[in-house]
């Protein structure tokens, strides 16, 4: 079973959820267990093919941590949270929700893209 704990107190992901805004980024980091990498990356792909049926999804993109690192970084883009909740609140994504490697810990946590004057855009 997915163990999944918070990035930031001010902000838990369920209750992100529950702003209305979008387009929004996901962005998850996972800590994989030990020599479970590929069933990690796996599952991943899994439930990242069920999500990119789904409306509202843009994007999504797998990065891994460089050298021994036991970290993975999911980073999707969603047109709103509306979208993003209905998908991830599907009986059948939630059905499919516990088989991640025994002792995964994931840290999900919602962006939204800043303007910064000269050097990007929202």
């Amino acid at each position: 079973m997915v163990e999944v704990k918070g990035l930031d107190s001010a902000a838990p992901f369920e209750a992100q959820l529950q702003e209305t805004t979008g387009p929004v980024v996901l962005i998850n980091v996972f800590r994989v267990p030990e020599g479970t990498m590929d069933e990690t990356m796996a599952k991943w792909r899994e439930d990242a093919e069920f999500m990119k049926a789904q409306p509202g999804y843009i994007s999504a993109q797998l990065h891994k941590g460089t050298g021994d690192s036991q970290l993975l970084a999911n980073i999707a883009v969603w047109e709103s949270t509306e979208h993003l909740v209905k998908a991830f609140s599907d009986p059948e994504f939630q059905a499919k929700h516990d088989g991640w490697p025994e002792g995964t810990v994931i840290y999900p946590h919602l962006f939204e893209k800043v303007a910064v004057s000269g050097i990007c855009l929202d």
